[in-house]
């Protein structure tokens, strides 16, 4: 966290006209960020972090990078994306902070019109006495503390998230949820969360994989290919833009059933089978 960047983010961009949702933005970024301006947290988390939409996070960041404020830049591990490196613009930052500074110089106030020579000499020896619990710490006033001492910030803010921690936290929601949805047992193994991880990395979203699961446990349970509902099928890569594809297409349908190997339709009536009735007389009763 850079306290620096932090105060230059709330004394400039708010007094730079910038919309709160993007001032929050910056805040956040200025959180994760070190002296340099350098962090690399994820859309998702940002969003999650400030109540917001990621698609309001993407576009408030595009217009933040249009205006300067910052750059960002895609990375990738191996052939898989990761979150963007962002750096701020810390001379910005620093002039708009500034700027906001002068703006409300204290000594542009009445209190710079005073005559110190005007006033009686024992009282102003009496002044450069240092008294420490009148001082109120003041850091004007001639102590022993050390001035390059800063005072910790009342509100401590968490530290930048380690970005594998935060994926294997989401793959272990996602296979929680396939177990949820088909009453199977798959163990939080490196195998297991490998394949959802993999995914993750590459851009997709929590809510885009439990949306496949939900797809797939309805379109292959009952059949053959039931046992083929686990996290090595559902989350191939050679497979899985596909499956989420069509999964989208399910879900504005509104989730039809399956039955007989075909979807149901609109407002048709799902008939379960019901089991023949037994007509054989129990033994002991007449006609047996």
């Amino acid at each position: 966290m850079s306290v620096k960047l932090s105060s230059y983010v709330w004394d400039g961009c708010a007094s730079a006209g910038m919309k709160l949702t993007s001032v929050a933005i910056m805040a956040r970024l200025a959180d994760f960020s070190n002296d340099e301006g350098v962090c690399w947290p994820s859309t998702e988390t940002i969003a999650r972090q400030l109540g917001a939409g990621e698609s309001t996070i993407r576009s408030a960041i595009g217009k933040l990078e249009q205006e300067g404020w910052l750059t960002r830049q895609q990375r990738r591990s191996g052939n898989r994306n990761a979150s963007n490196i962002y750096r701020l613009n810390v001379a910005k930052l620093r002039k708009a902070a500034l700027s906001h500074e002068s703006d409300s110089d204290p000594s542009k106030s009445d209190a710079s019109k005073f005559d110190g020579s005007k006033s009686d000499a024992s009282e102003s020896s009496k002044k450069q006495e240092f008294h420490p619990p009148e001082s109120g710490g003041d850091p004007s006033v001639t102590s022993k503390q050390e001035p390059s001492v800063k005072s910790k910030p009342l509100c401590q803010v968490a530290g930048q998230p380690d970005p594998e921690v935060v994926l294997t936290e989401q793959a272990r929601d996602v296979l929680t949820h396939l177990n949820q949805t088909t009453g199977s047992r798959f163990t939080t193994n490196k195998t297991s969360l490998e394949h959802i991880r993999a995914r993750l990395r590459e851009a997709f979203t929590v809510a885009e994989l439990k949306l496949v699961i939900d797809y797939k446990t309805e379109e292959w349970r009952g059949t053959e290919q039931e046992q083929y509902i686990r996290p090595k099928t559902l989350f191939i890569p050679t497979n899985f833009a596909g499956y989420l594809q069509r999964a989208g297409n399910w879900d504005k349908a509104g989730r039809p059933q399956r039955i007989n190997g075909r979807w149901s339709k609109p407002g048709e009536r799902v008939i379960t089978e019901i089991d023949t009735p037994d007509q054989s007389t129990p033994a002991g009763f007449r006609g047996a």
